[in-house]
């Protein structure tokens, strides 16, 4: 995982005087400063951790060659110096050779850190060879593992699963998935399972996907609309696909005979046509066309 290697990194207290930290995800990049912020003093956070962004108007946007001279600027008491560029992607052709000399000689008092706003041009990794690049972007079956390991930096665990059912019923936006983890550190448990995730997110209401899925199970239609008239007044579409998705997952987990395949397999089918149906705007009533699918599934079983 890409931002675990910046971590890693980090607790050596980033060794190399140069890196390029490159994501599509401005949250990473964030996340990634932050960590780099407490690396210094908190007394000398003010003078020896500066953050310098590229991205702005004419007026706003120091000269780069300022940049360079705060780089070669001895740090105040005696410490170590953090100099941060932002969206090295709009650095100017003349400033990128300035760049480049720098890094044939950099300073041994700063460490410079330069963020990129997606993949980084051949040309650019290519001229700027003194630098140590880190891939922050983390994949979607990478997830999982980076919530356990921000959960464990807060002091508390996931249980097995938990991340996962994290993922399903809240999707995969950093940001919010870093927002309930918090939450989750908020609660006073060391050991985080999901049914207390389950809390956080829905909260103390009557019912839950789990009260749906019983009731589609059970053949009850009633019930089923019932449950689901509640829960569409707080729940997204794609949150509680997500956690049908992954209640049914687990189920069929658990089952072996080739009945339970394919009547499972039919289960996942009409689950990716309803989220293709929610994408597109393709069918009217998407939710509840799947409940019918998914009740006459269940009678024919």
């Amino acid at each position: 995982m890409s931002f675990k290697n910046f971590l890693d990194e980090a607790k050596k207290g980033l060794p190399g005087l140069n890196y390029l930290l490159a994501s599509s995800e401005p949250f990473l990049h964030a996340e990634a400063l932050a960590v780099i912020r407490k690396m210094v003093p908190e007394g000398e956070q003010d003078f020896n951790y500066q953050v310098f962004d590229l991205v702005g108007s004419k007026d706003s946007v120091l000269p780069f060659d300022y940049i360079l001279d705060i780089l070669n600027t001895m740090p105040f008491f005696s410490g170590h110096k953090f100099i941060v560029v932002e969206n090295l992607q709009k650095l100017l052709k003349k400033d990128q050779k300035k760049l480049a000399a720098y890094l044939g000689s950099p300073s041994p008092v700063s460490t410079l850190i330069l963020t990129h706003a997606g993949a980084v041009k051949k040309e650019l990794k290519e001229m700027l060879k003194g630098m140590k690049l880190i891939t922050l972007d983390i994949s979607e079956r990478e997830i999982p593992a980076w919530l356990n390991e921000r959960a464990r930096i807060g002091g508390i665990e996931l249980s097995s699963g938990a991340a996962e059912y994290l993922v399903a019923t809240v999707g995969t936006d950093l940001g919010l998935l870093s927002s309930e983890v918090e939450k989750c550190g908020l609660i006073g448990k060391n050991r985080i399972e999901q049914e207390d995730i389950a809390e956080i997110i829905e909260g103390k209401r009557t019912y839950n996907a789990f009260a749906l899925i019983d009731a589609i199970r059970a053949r009850d239609a009633d019930a089923a609309f019932r449950i689901y008239r509640v829960l569409q007044e707080t729940e997204e579409p794609y949150s509680l696909l997500g956690a049908l998705n992954w209640q049914y997952g687990r189920s069929f987990a658990e089952k072996d005979a080739p009945k339970d395949r394919t009547y499972y397999r039919n289960i996942f089918r009409e689950l990716s046509r309803a989220d293709k149906e929610i994408k597109s705007s393709g069918a009217p009533y998407p939710m509840e066309l799947l409940l019918v699918r998914l009740l006459q599934l269940s009678r024919q079983r």
